[in-house]
């Protein structure tokens, strides 16, 4: 299991671009006529406008950013059981004879959730609910409106005035 971390578009253009100076810098430093040129002119090497320390520092301050965050979430998955739950079910998994058809099957059985079917059962049956809990409110709702009716008719035939709705 690997977990991937990207790089915001700020740090890839970073990288990118010290990158390329420092490959320029490093092909001309190596091209076989180095010498001579190092000889007749300054070396890029040494400008002030190939200062590789800021971005270098940035680039480590980030990384170490990054490596913090994945030990922290390391220590949580660890204090929380996750990991110790994980290791005991993939070395269940590993030492099936039979293997089973559906390794992700497995791990959800042993880790408590529910089968493909048992899950599939519970949609279906989660969706006949929503269709009842619809039918119910719809039926709340009529029944609802119905003694509103009736209470403004009761007080209008008593000779009370209606309460205006909106008001």
């Amino acid at each position: 299991m690997s977990i991937a971390f990207s790089l915001s578009s700020e740090e890839a253009e970073l990288r990118e671009h010290s990158f390329l100076h420092l490959s320029l810098s490093l092909s001309l430093a190596l091209d076989s006529d180095s010498i001579h040129r190092q000889s007749q002119f300054p070396s890029p090497l040494n400008s002030p406008e190939l200062d590789f320390a800021p971005a270098l520092k940035i680039l480590d301050k980030k990384k170490m950013e990054k490596e913090a965050k994945k030990e922290a979430f390391r220590k949580y998955l660890e204090s929380s059981g996750v990991l110790d739950a994980l290791t005991k079910v993939l070395v269940a998994l590993y030492e099936q004879n039979d293997k089973p058809s559906s390794a992700i099957e497995f791990v959800q059985q042993k880790l408590g959730g529910p089968t493909v079917s048992e899950y599939e059962k519970l949609q279906a049956e989660m969706s006949d609910l929503q269709i009842k809990y619809n039918e119910l409110l719809a039926t709340h709702q009529e029944t609802c409106r119905q003694f509103e009716e009736i209470k403004n008719s009761s007080k209008e035939s008593n000779g009370e005035e209606a309460p205006k709705e909106g008001l």
